[in-house]
């Protein structure tokens, strides 16, 4: 079995420059994220955890200590192997979708397979089985104009796991949603990320949903501290 991290932090530190004064967000910060894992990060607003995972995602470099991504030393890499690296193990979720506006929910799937090399054929049947798997079988031919706000979300999801990453990053992706859409769709992300043995780091202000991952991580004053918490994960299917 691999026992290499999908994902580690170490050392992780950053800081910020504002009116003179030096703001330490991030304190010599250890992460690591197994395979198959799905670790909540919950933390105050501007605790850091959009930096984190900025950083965890290589979209920022740190101002001191190390990223590995499955092994590799992020640090050491060339900005194309960055490119790569982000390419291939990493899907980003974000609050708001950011769909491209002229293009129908399947073909927004279908982009980031294509520029990845795949062929029409591969990203049309993933893209497909992602957005039929997420519940939106009926609105593949829709732009984003056309779906309702957690339509939108799942379309971004689906892109996001397009190219089957090694780990995925989510960054509060349903915190734009009402409560009931909201807790639907973090359900059915955390459903498809467990059926598919990605691992994931989410971070989330809400405490129920963080509760349903395998680990709850709280970020507060630059440091990162493991949470108690029981496992809700039955199987791939059911979450309680």
């Amino acid at each position: 079995m691999n026992k290499t991290p999908t994902l580690k932090l170490s050392d992780i530190s950053k800081h910020f420059y504002q009116g003179g004064q030096r703001l330490d967000v991030l304190k010599k910060l250890n992460l690591e994220i197994k395979p198959k894992e799905i670790v909540a990060l919950v933390g105050p607003s501007g605790s850091g955890k959009s930096t984190l995972l900025q950083i965890a995602g290589l979209l920022e470099q740190p101002s001191s200590g190390q990223v590995f991504l499955d092994g590799t030393d992020c640090g050491a890499s060339s900005d194309a192997l960055r490119t790569t690296l982000r390419r291939d193990y990493l899907g980003f979720v974000y609050q708001y979708h950011n769909l491209l506006s002229d293009f129908n929910a399947l073909e927004n799937v279908m982009l980031p397979q294509l520029i990845a090399g795949k062929s029409k054929k591969e990203a049309l049947e993933k893209g497909g089985w992602l957005l039929e798997r997420l519940g939106l079988k009926e609105r593949l031919q829709h732009r984003p104009a056309e779906l309702s706000g957690g339509e939108q979300q799942r379309v971004a999801i689906a892109r996001a796991l397009a190219n089957t990453p090694k780990i995925l990053l989510a960054d509060e992706p349903t915190g734009n949603l009402d409560p009931n859409t909201s807790d639907n769709v973090f359900l059915e992300l955390l459903n498809i990320v467990k059926e598919t043995g990605l691992s994931a780091l989410i971070a989330t202000h809400n405490m129920d949903l963080a509760g349903k991952m395998d680990r709850e991580l709280l970020l507060k004053d630059g440091a990162l501290t493991e949470q108690k918490t029981t496992l809700k994960i039955e199987d791939g299917k059911n979450f309680y």
